[in-house]
C-alpha cells in the first residue's frame, strides 16, 4: 500500500523494484507539484536516509506500506522563514564566544566554534538566497548590498585565518560581524512578514 497525504495510491509496493522508485514516482506525480515532502513512513516507522541512496538499496519486498505527508512549498518557505532571525541571533551570539575564546587565547576551541560559525552562515545566506529567489514577492530592502557585504566579510575573516591573527579575528567577530548579524535580524524579520502577507 502506498498512501500519499492519507490518500491511498492506484499502485502498490510490489510494483516497484525498490524504496527509491517508489519515492520518485510520488515526487514526480501531480500531487505533489508545489509540494515539499516533509514525512515519509515505512511500515509505519519514520524513514530517512543515513546514507546516500539507501532508499535504492531497500527492497520492496522487505516491507509492505509506504506512508508520504507533505505540505505546500509556501507554507514550507513561510516556516523556515520564521526561523531565520533566531539563525542570526545564534550568529551574532556564536561570534561573541568566539572573540571571548581567542581573546583568552583557548584559540583550538575558538577555531573549532568558527568553523561551525562559517559553515551556519553559509547556509544562512543559501537558505536566505533561496527563499527570497523562490519565494518573496519582493526581496527585502538592502537585501543585496547586506549579502555582498557578509559574503565580503566571510573572505576577509577567512584570509585572516590564514595569517593566524588571532586577535584581529576576534576584533573583526565582535565590531563588524556582529553588528551585521544584528541588521539580518530585520531583514529577516521583513521577509517572514513579507512571505506571511503572500500566503494569506
Amino acid at each position: 500500500m502506498i498512501v500519499i497525504d492519507g490518500r491511498t495510491c492506484d499502485k502498490s509496493v510490489s510494483d516497484f523494484a525498490n524504496l527509491e522508485e517508489i519515492l520518485k514516482m510520488i515526487l514526480n506525480s501531480e500531487e505533489m507539484k508545489d509540494r515539499v515532502i516533509t514525512d515519509v513512513l515505512v511500515n509505519g516507522e519514520a524513514f530517512s536516509e543515513i546514507y546516500p541512496h539507501q532508499a535504492e538499496d531497500m527492497d520492496s519486498g522487505s516491507f509492505s506500506s509506504v506512508e508520504v505527508r507533505s505540505v505546500p512549498a509556501g507554507q514550507m518557505a513561510l516556516s523556515i522563514s520564521a526561523e531565520m532571525e533566531k539563525v542570526a541571533t545564534m550568529m551574532a551570539g556564536a561570534s561573541r564566544e568566539v572573540a571571548r575564546l581567542f581573546r583568552d587565547a583557548a584559540d583550538s576551541e575558538a577555531l573549532d566554534l568558527f568553523q561551525r560559525l562559517l559553515d551556519v552562515t553559509s547556509d544562512f545566506l543559501n537558505m536566505i538566497d533561496m527563499l527570497c529567489s523562490d519565494y518573496a514577492p519582493q526581496v527585502p530592502e538592502g537585501y543585496k548590498a547586506k549579502t555582498e557585504k557578509l559574503s565580503e566579510m566571510l573572505s576577509e575573516m577567512t584570509d585572516v585565518l590564514g595569517n593566524e591573527d588571532w586577535i584581529l579575528l576576534a576584533d573583526m567577530l565582535e565590531y563588524d560581524f556582529q553588528p551585521l548579524c544584528e541588521e539580518w535580524r530585520e531583514i529577516c524579520r521583513t521577509l517572514h512578514a513579507e512571505l506571511a502577507e503572500a500566503a494569506k
